[in-house]
């Protein structure tokens, strides 16, 4: 049986070949020249290789804060925190998670909806959680579940043959809106992330906190140790850019080192914690006790190593919840005062020093008669060295620094430091005020030899002017840092013969016959000074009985191994020592003296030795 033809059938066969043909030039074409499509003006090709680049941050560890024993003062733990997603988060979750997260449901809802509406994606809704916590188990378990979720989606209407053929040839098809379904499926829930983290603790908690200080939420310090050495603490975060590799086959992917990782630093301080503790406790008890605004002290090694650095109010670093500035005020460093007659001793030491006295037992200081604003009490007449230092006689010591030099004394008390930072804590420091002599008036040199005119200085120069007495007259510098030789200077002051001879009086000062005689530890020897300064207010001293009393010892009196400086600012209520229940004014001898007693007091045992 012969099949007729169509009419026009080769034509028509023609146009097919010619048109299937021309597709597959097309396809041919489009294949090769795909990577310089352009999508939102950028060729997909530099559009894909960006996409194969991307920076990864290696984030550094803070190092740690050590005592002169290992003994951990700041430290970096692990803890783990709840991230949410509540755009993401489906409605039939949001019970199962609050139950989870052991929250009210009805609450917990409310704070969903709440940054829903705010169009928040990032919410930590719960954090430093320990990695036992009964909550992260909770959550593990319910990340496991699936649960009908049933959600609205929306999909392209079916695509017709013409716009596929569109798309082939590159042709943009025409536009089409979107059909909105309802679909239910059973899926785990999303927005839900444990993730882990590190934050900073502090194992000794307020006894050292206005030393160490603490870091803010991007774990940069901002108080203390913690600001003062942040460079050194926190390291730096490495950048690498991570980018595929189109000479090696083998390796994809090409890390290239944007910023280079270094890990933070551990500090070793000189701090001994357990010195610290009780220094602590017992200005924070004296100063409750004396009803006194505020306390500090410091205490020293002959070599210049701070062993403890204590100031009171303050506050416990890990808790986040309440804070203060001044809490966080290292008053050693940070507060310029008049130090009152703790500088009695470097007066005497000059004079013997220059041949003014002899501090022999024999020898009389004139106290009769009336110096300048300084009158004469009444009750001396003629008075020893030993007597001057022991009853902190003002007039007694006026009368020794009349023979001496203004420019001795300036010269003596720059060595000693003062009016000059003693580069710790620069950046806490306040590094008081020594006027040059040329500046003084008749009275000033006067004040000087009595710690008042013109002069001011902190704590912890006060603290490290006496360390003379533990080191035959020469000064070693202040350090803060175990092992730290980079500042190793000492000066030499006073002779050692002045220094031996001021020392033995200044034992006695902490005796039943002198001003110091509530700072005597049983068994012990105590050498040191009382002190007590009015306070300057609002640019003049406070007539309202507003003070700060002093206490500046050591033990053993005659080769010390520490050295203690404690001041009390205001304190209200003090008390004479064959009384408890009298009344009296509060002076060095009956509140500062007592706040230095006690630590050791109750540490004498382990390092009085």
């Amino acid at each position: 049986m012969k099949i007729a033809r169509v009419q026009g059938y080769r034509n028509r066969q023609s146009l097919v070949k010619i048109c299937f043909i021309a597709i597959v030039i097309i396809f041919i074409y489009r294949a090769f020249s795909v990577t310089d499509i352009k999508a939102n003006d950028i060729p997909l090709k530099a559009k894909a290789s960006k996409n194969s680049e991307f920076s990864l941050v290696e984030k550094s560890i803070r190092g740690n804060i050590l005592d002169r024993n290992n003994n951990l003062l700041a430290i970096n733990l692990i803890h783990k925190k709840i991230n949410l997603d509540p755009m993401i988060i489906q409605e039939e979750y949001i019970d199962l998670l609050a139950d989870a997260l052991e929250m009210p449901r009805m609450d917990f809802r409310e704070q969903i909806i709440e940054k829903k509406i705010n169009k928040r994606k990032y919410f930590i809704v719960k954090e430093k959680l320990k990695v036992n916590d009964p909550i992260l188990k909770n959550i593990a378990e319910l990340q496991k579940k699936r649960s009908k979720v049933c959600f609205k989606t929306s999909k392209n209407p079916t695509i017709t043959l013409i716009d596929k053929a569109k798309k082939i040839i590159g042709m943009k098809p025409s536009a089409k809106e979107m059909i909105e379904v309802n679909k239910c499926a059973r899926q785990r829930i999303a927005g839900v992330a444990i993730e882990s983290g590190g934050f900073r603790y502090y194992p000794k908690k307020d006894s050292i906190a206005p030393l160490i200080g603490k870091t803010n939420s991007e774990n940069i310090g901002v108080f203390g140790i913690e600001s003062e050495y942040d460079q050194y603490l926190a390291g730096i975060n490495g950048v690498k850019r991570l980018a595929d590799n189109k000479d090696n086959s083998n390796i994809y992917y090409d890390a290239e080192i944007i910023k280079k990782f270094k890990q933070g630093e551990d500090l070793k301080l000189t701090i001994d914690s357990d010195i610290q503790f009780h220094v602590f406790n017992a200005i924070k008890e004296q100063a409750e006790f004396h009803e006194a605004d505020s306390a500090a002290a410091i205490v020293l090694s002959p070599n210049g190593e701070i062993l403890a650095l204590a100031n009171y109010p303050s506050t416990n670093p890990n808790n986040h919840q309440s804070y203060s500035a001044d809490d966080y005020r290292n008053r050693v460093f940070s507060d310029k005062t008049e130090p009152g007659s703790t500088m009695k001793p470097f007066t005497m030491l000059l004079a013997l020093d220059k041949g003014v006295i002899t501090a022999t037992d024999d020898e009389l200081i004139d106290v009769k008669n009336r110096v300048g604003n300084i009158p004469p009490d009444k009750k001396y007449f003629e008075m020893t060295i030993q007597q001057i230092l022991e009853k902190s006689h003002n007039l007694g010591t006026v009368m020794v620094a009349e023979n001496i030099e203004n420019e001795e004394f300036y010269d003596t008390w720059e060595k000693l430091g003062f009016g000059r930072s003693l580069g710790v804590m620069p950046g806490t420091e306040n590094s008081g005020v020594l006027r040059h002599f040329s500046n003084w008036g008749l009275a000033d040199k006067r004040s000087l030899s009595f710690g008042h005119g013109p002069m001011n200085t902190n704590l912890a120069q006060l603290a490290r002017a006496y360390l003379v007495f533990a080191n035959d007259g020469a000064l070693p510098s202040l350090k803060l840092l175990k092992d730290d030789n980079k500042n190793e200077s000492i000066t030499q002051v006073f002779t050692p013969e002045s220094t031996q001879r001021i020392s033995q009086i200044l034992d006695s000062v902490a005796s039943d016959n002198g001003s110091g005689y509530r700072a005597v530890i049983d068994g012990y020897s105590v050498a040191g000074k009382t002190g007590t300064a009015e306070m300057v207010i609002d640019g003049q001293y406070n007539k309202d009985g507003a003070k700060r009393t002093y206490f500046v010892g050591y033990s053993p009196a005659d080769k010390p191994k520490y050295i203690m400086a404690v001041r009390l600012d205001y304190p209200k209520k003090c008390f004479v020592s064959w009384d408890p229940t009298m009344r009296n004014r509060c002076e060095g001898s009956n509140s500062a003296s007592m706040a230095f007693k006690k630590p050791w007091k109750e540490y004498s045992l382990m390092i009085l030795k």
